[in-house]
């Protein structure tokens, strides 16, 4: 495919990429821990993926293709984080309490608590504390309904890796989860 300018390359690229932006960001999602973060990265993988979408194959498996740029624009955000100091901009640590108005602290604390109530969810903090090799395997298989072979291809290894990793990983949150289940009726304690 090449780059052309009769639109022929934005219809193919939303015909075949944007329909995945949603489960993208539930997985950046998932990733980050944070919405504002998800929505960076989601956009981060988008215009790499719009940027290099001349050397994607069509008929290939395009949501695998952005879940796996996705995966590397995370993983160098993350190690350039780790790597450079945090940074803090003077003028905003010199005017933070005058911009902190009373009615902004309620909506903030609101929010919070909203957002905390969300993700004091028993399941979502089992699948969060799993190491994180395993979390990937399960948010893609249970929660995004990836094949094995889409995961195999996602996170660079081979399918046998990813059936293993998912075995164990449901072992994990069968026992993180046992108590739970039972106060919910679904195992008998």
């Amino acid at each position: 495919m090449t780059k052309n300018y009769n639109g022929d390359l934005y219809a193919d690229f939303e015909r075949e990429a944007v329909p995945h932006m949603d489960a993208l960001f539930n997985f950046a999602l998932r990733m980050t821990g944070d919405s504002d973060e998800a929505n960076d990265l989601v956009q981060d993988t988008y215009m790499r993926a719009f940027r290099f979408f001349d050397k994607f194959e069509k008929g290939t498996n395009c949501k695998a293709w952005l879940f796996r740029i996705m995966k590397n624009t995370y993983i160098n955000s993350y190690r350039k984080k780790t790597k450079e100091p945090e940074r803090f901009d003077y003028e905003d640590v010199e005017n933070y309490y005058e911009n902190v108005k009373p009615s902004s602290t309620e909506d903030a604390h609101l929010e919070r608590e909203i957002f905390d109530n969300l993700l004091d969810d028993q399941v979502a903090s089992a699948i969060s504390s799993l190491p994180e090799d395993f979390r990937t395997v399960v948010i893609l298989a249970d929660i995004e309904g990836f094949t094995y072979e889409e995961i195999a291809e996602f996170i660079d290894c081979p399918v046998g890796t990813v059936r293993s990793r998912l075995h164990r990983a449901r072992k994990m949150l069968y026992a993180k989860l046992y108590d739970y289940a039972g106060s919910k009726g679904y195992v008998k304690n």
